[in-house]
């Protein structure tokens, strides 16, 4: 009987990552939350468009836009969108257009991801002051007809890559982290990710059931309800688990997510600004406002409210970001510290 190690490594997989990503120890941040050990899991450091956690879906979602014969992929997010640009690069190294609906606040020049989709060569629709999910997607329902229309074979392809197929990327991740941690991944384990359309979470719950018995993960929701997440999650894992031959993992109330740390899609919180500050100074760790200022900031305070078990290794999922960071300078630009000479 095969394992399901074994039927994970079955299923088509396209190598877009360069993997495995690093898993590092964070000293000073670890003494500055009173941790005994903490370590980022660098999936920043993915390789494709600057890097972040999409790879690892898109991975197991190309393979069905080729056996398709798709020859363009639409796809839909916030105006700095990280699965957006991803797709985008994704895309182009397959040899396939791209378009994205994108939707937010208005922009004067393109900054951050908006400008990686522009370098990529994606077309985009913007829904001006508009980012509910829906309106997104009820777009590139439109644009999908339009291309079909006009004798396109287009793939539309959901926020954030939130599949069955894409959350196996991260059950593959958990079993990486295994391999890293050694003897330790059958130990107790703290894990905690930037939760957004869920895909990440499932696949690492998911995974941590099979290769990481002793973990608790913890998500930390950056825009919707925990109770919306949960139920999200719980659906995308009981697809990723059918894939793999097996029952549903878990029920929804098995999902821990925390959404005190929100205050709405994209919008820049003083906990996550004084994270991103932290983090930077203690240890060179760049993060963004949007999901991993705001996932950092909740181990913060977890860790500072002894909701977490200090003495239990903690690992911290960097899902990417920095070009949302790069294009943030009116959160950040504090020039006080610069000396200009004339």
């Amino acid at each position: 009987m095969t394992t399901p190690g074994e039927r994970l490594d079955a299923i088509r997989r396209i190598e877009l990552a360069t993997l495995p990503t690093p898993l590092e120890q964070a000293p000073r941040l670890a003494a500055h939350l009173g941790l005994s050990r903490l370590l980022i899991k660098r999936d920043d450091r993915t390789g494709l468009a600057l890097g972040g956690n999409k790879t690892r879906k898109l991975e197991f979602i190309f393979p069905e836009v080729l056996e398709r014969n798709c020859d363009v992929v639409v796809t839909v997010g916030g105006a700095q969108s990280n699965h957006a640009a991803m797709t985008a690069a994704a895309a182009r190294r397959l040899g396939l257009e791209v378009k994205l609906v994108l939707g937010g606040r208005d922009f004067a020049e393109p900054m951050g991801n908006v400008l990686l989709d522009l370098l990529l060569g994606a077309e985009i629709r913007f829904l001006v002051d508009d980012d509910d999910n829906d309106a997104l997607a009820a777009e590139m329902a439109r644009w999908t007809d339009e291309l079909r229309r006009a004798g396109r074979r287009p793939y539309a392809l959901p926020i954030g890559g939130s599949t069955g197929a894409g959350a196996l990327g991260y059950v593959r991740a958990a079993r990486e982290l295994a391999q890293q941690l050694g003897p330790a991944a059958a130990g107790p384990l703290q894990l905690v990710t930037a939760v957004g359309s869920c895909g990440t979470l499932a696949g690492l719950l998911l995974g941590a059931r099979l290769f990481l018995p002793g973990a608790r993960v913890i998500g930390i929701s950056v825009s919707r309800a925990a109770g919306a997440i949960a139920r999200r999650t719980a659906e995308i894992a009981a697809e990723s688990a059918a894939l793999l031959g097996l029952g549903t993992p878990f029920a929804e109330d098995q999902v821990e997510c925390r959404d005190e740390y929100a205050e709405g899609y994209g919008v820049v919180t003083a906990a996550g600004k004084e994270a991103i500050r932290d983090a930077a100074a203690s240890e060179g760790l760049l993060l963004d406002p949007t999901y991993t200022g705001k996932a950092m900031a909740g181990l913060f305070d977890l860790a500072r409210r002894g909701e977490i078990d200090r003495a239990v290794p903690t690992v911290f999922l960097h899902t990417g970001g920095l070009p949302i960071l790069l294009a943030s300078g009116a959160a950040f630009g504090d020039s006080a510290a610069v000396t200009r000479i004339r």
